[in-house]
């Protein structure tokens, strides 16, 4: 299997597309069991608004809950959904039948080091191969160093 490589050099605009058709696999798998209500370490299937189409757009994310905060962590850099999002500024997070419309607003690069630290500890193991080289045990500097390519965002409930 082959590592991905971005499509730009410039850190705020990396981009990862998935490479091979395991990406697609797993991707499909994960959205099949979070569809059916098995959320695998926090899954869920976000949906959102296409920028220019207007078409729905599903994908598989991982959820992640730090202290009294939610937070969505773009591994893969600048991709369509995380375009989408920042176009809409919300989107839907389901698991099986349960569906939750949220606000999405975007970390700033300078408050990103704890919530990718976090990330990084419980998935790197499933996305290492996208965050070129960051560990659990990655430094705080080179963490910093790396955020502008991690788009972050808070994820805030919307009643209704």
């Amino acid at each position: 299997m082959t590592t991905p490589t971005p499509t730009s050099s410039s850190p705020g605009a990396r981009y990862l597309p998935p490479t091979s058709r395991l990406d697609l696999a797993f991707n499909a798998s994960v959205a099949w069991l979070t569809d059916h209500g098995i959320s695998l370490l926090g899954s869920r299937v976000l949906t959102v608004r296409g920028r220019k189409t207007g078409a729905l757009q599903r994908v598989p994310v991982n959820l992640l809950t730090l202290g009294d905060e939610r937070y969505l962590v773009a591994v893969r850099g600048n991709t369509q959904w995380v375009r989408n999002v920042r176009a809409a500024g919300e989107a839907e997070l389901r698991v099986g039948r349960r569906t939750e419309r949220v606000a999405m607003t975007v970390v700033p690069v300078d408050e990103r080091l704890p919530v990718i630290r976090v990330y990084l500890m419980r998935w790197g193991w499933e996305v290492g191969r996208f965050i070129e080289g960051l560990t659990k045990d990655s430094d705080d500097a080179t963490i910093i160093a790396a955020a502008p390519g991690f788009p972050v965002f808070r994820v805030a409930s919307l009643a209704g």
